[in-house]
């Protein structure tokens, strides 16, 4: 069984900052890439930033410039770095890993999801 678990979320000023982090846990071998997303009322769910097991980060473009991806692959962890967080941030924001398992016959990458953190961005 692997779990993601999120934390860090909450209520925020607008311009302020917050930080959220995800652990994994569980029958890891590996996690190869790491992300967070968001899904605002009514929206689908969005791609916010992601990070190889290298390091190499991707960010959408609503949040270049603002927000920061991070891991630590010795502890299995992921962070957002959220600076100057904007009302429209608002959303339930999600931690995605690729997380290599054993299988009997080899290795096998699953998608695993944590269950969200809600980030409110007051004005």
């Amino acid at each position: 069984q692997v779990q993601l678990v999120e934390s860090g979320g909450g209520l925020v000023r607008a311009g302020g900052s917050l930080t959220l982090s995800c652990v994994a846990s569980g029958s890891i071998y590996s996690i190869n890439a790491m992300g967070w997303y968001r899904q605002a009322p009514g929206k689908e769910r969005e791609l916010v930033a992601g990070i190889t097991r290298a390091g190499a980060t991707n960010y959408v473009d609503f949040v270049k410039g603002r927000f920061t991806i991070s891991r630590d692959n010795a502890k299995n962890t992921v962070d957002l770095q959220m600076n100057s967080p904007k009302p429209e941030d608002t959303a339930v924001y999600y931690c995605d890993a690729e997380i290599m398992q054993r299988e009997p016959y080899g290795l096998r990458g699953v998608d695993h999801w944590g269950r969200g953190t809600q980030v409110t961005v007051s004005s």
